[in-house]
This record gives C-alpha cells, sequence and structure tokens, in this order.
C-alpha cells in the first residue's frame, strides 16, 4: 500500500506572505501512486493557513495582505501577550485547509489557481501535511 501521509517543512521570509505549493502536491501525487480521489492539504499552525487563490498576476497576493491587514489590523490593545493576534485572526478567516478534486493525476484547479501557504506572523520554519484518498 502506497504511503498517502506526505509532511513538508517550508521557510517563510515574511511577516506575511503567500507561498504556492503546487510542485509539493504534485510530488505528494507523483510518490502517492494515487491517479483519483481526493487531496487534503492541512496547515497545523494557529497564525498560518491554506488557500486557492490567482497564480498569474502576483498584484493579488499583494491585494490579499493589503485587505487583511486593513480588516484585521495589528493593534497594541490586543490582549495576547504575543502580540500576533491579528495572525490568529487571519489564520481563522482564511482556514487551516483546502480539500481538492485530483482525477488522472492531476488536480483540477481552475485556469488561474494554485494552491497557497499564507504565512501570518513570519519569518518561521512552518510545516504543512498533504492527505490523498484513493476513490
Amino acid at each position: 500500500m502506497a504511503n498517502n501521509l506526505f509532511k513538508f517543512q517550508i521557510e517563510t521570509h515574511q511577516k506575511q506572505s503567500f507561498t504556492n505549493l503546487d510542485h509539493y502536491l504534485n510530488e505528494a501525487i507523483r510518490d502517492s501512486g494515487v491517479s483519483d480521489g481526493i487531496v487534503l492539504v492541512y496547515c497545523p499552525h494557529t497564525t498560518a493557513a491554506i488557500t486557492i487563490n490567482e497564480n498569474a498576476d502576483p498584484d493579488v497576493k499583494v491585494d490579499l495582505k493589503l485587505g487583511l491587514n486593513e480588516t484585521f489590523p495589528h493593534r497594541a490593545d490586543y490582549v495576547h501577550m504575543e502580540g500576533n493576534s491579528d495572525g490568529h485572526m487571519k489564520s481563522s478567516v482564511v482556514g487551516a485547509s483546502e480539500m481538492l478534486i485530483l482525477a488522472n493525476e492531476k488536480l483540477i484547479l481552475g485556469t488561474w489557481q494554485s494552491v497557497y501557504f499564507a504565512e501570518f506572523d513570519g519569518p518561521r520554519h512552518r510545516t504543512f501535511y498533504v492527505k490523498l484518498i484513493e476513490g
């Protein structure tokens, strides 16, 4: 039976960033031997997230950062002692996971879509998991 759970480590280099995960997902698909099913991408951190968004125009990521920072600004009056409450809020709204469809060894994504690891409290050493469910 193939190993269908993969653990990946990445380094984030900014306070807030979006790292494209497509090549990690393609590696997991290739190594799993699964050709059809579901791919779950999960982030076990409370100030980071997984999201799907546009991969063509890098300005989209800039605008996402601006919008999230405007919606959830860093504020001195937050009471969480680590000073990263805005990161926790962004993580909760964006979400810890994404589920994708796998068909014929390819992820079904829109023309401009990619999967991203969203960092909201970097720079950090981060982990994410990919689980392939055959079917």
